[in-house]
């Protein structure tokens, strides 16, 4: 693929994954075809910001882990009320990390 678009991809969805994996998500794209570069532009990714605002917000009622695809542990949190409130609090610091490896999943899909 071509190093400009690898490059316009990385500076436009590099929030959406850790800043150690980004060598490695350039090397893989700029491996990959260029047909598989459509899918790539297509692909929407989960913004871990946002995972964290809705997981302070409702992290009790486990729709955070919910809305990344964690739907065992929404559910766990959801009849715990938040494991009593402290699985809740503990989300706050781990949720953005857990969207951004949603993330690269979800891109190690498309590749």
């Amino acid at each position: 693929m071509d190093a400009q678009k690898v490059d316009m991809f990385i500076m436009n969805n590099g929030k959406f994954f850790e800043s150690y994996q980004l060598p490695q998500i350039r090397e893989r794209l700029m491996n990959a075809d260029d047909s598989k570069w459509s899918m790539i532009q297509m692909t929407q990714f989960k913004d871990p910001t946002i995972s964290l605002i809705i997981s302070i917000i409702a992290g009790s009622l486990g729709i955070d882990r919910f809305m990344i695809g964690d739907t065992g542990l929404g559910i766990g949190k959801l009849l715990t009320c938040g494991g009593f409130g402290i699985w809740a609090i503990v989300d706050w610091f781990l949720i953005m990390g857990a969207t951004k490896e949603k993330n690269i999943d979800k891109l190690q899909q498309v590749l």
